[in-house]
């Protein structure tokens, strides 16, 4: 992919489903994700998310799953959710071959001026693995901040992975949307 050109975003449909949870998997999880820097494969086991929870998103009142394409290839995704006075970001995957390159950086830009440009939201909200220090510097770096509110890893439901240890549990990052 020629990461100078601008990707192309579309609302996720149905039809997407098994393409994009292909792509979540290989970013987080398994020895495909390793090839990038956002995995998570030695603090998780199994499936980031199902296909229930993909098609979840993509037929929410209130949410959009943006598929990112270049040269006609599926390469990234991200989750948008309306709730309020801010959104929330998740779902964030990028082809593991690609990242590095400068696409995420491309991508979160976009997911932030939809969500202050079509709903009008002030803050984009996010959780994230405590244990992430790479990933969450790298929000840093996009200007969010940590908030220190922890909320509990879902152990026990394997739709959300096999945990190989016990202290996981998400922080809450913010960014004012200016």
């Amino acid at each position: 992919m020629d990461t100078a050109a601008r990707p192309a975003f579309r609302p996720a449909t149905a039809a997407d489903v098994p393409a994009l949870l292909a792509l979540i998997q290989s970013a987080y999880r398994g020895d495909d994700s390793r090839a990038g820097w956002t995995t998570e494969a030695d603090i998780l086991d199994g499936s980031r998310t199902d296909a229930d929870g993909v098609l979840e998103v993509i037929e929410g009142e209130n949410s959009r799953l943006t598929a990112v394409e270049a040269g006609g290839d599926l390469v990234a995704c991200c989750q948008l959710e309306h709730r309020g006075s801010y959104a929330y970001f998740g779902m964030f995957a990028v082809r593991p071959t690609l990242q590095g390159a400068g696409l995420g950086k491309v991508i979160i830009a976009e997911a932030e001026r939809f969500a202050r440009e079509e709903w009008g939201v002030a803050e984009m909200r996010m959780t994230v693995l405590s244990v992430r220090e790479d990933l969450i510097a790298w929000y840093i770096r996009r200007g969010y901040t940590r908030t220190g509110v922890m909320s509990p890893f879902p152990y026990g439901q394997e739709r959300f992975g096999r945990p190989t240890r016990d202290d996981l549990q998400f922080e809450l990052l913010t960014k004012k949307l200016g």
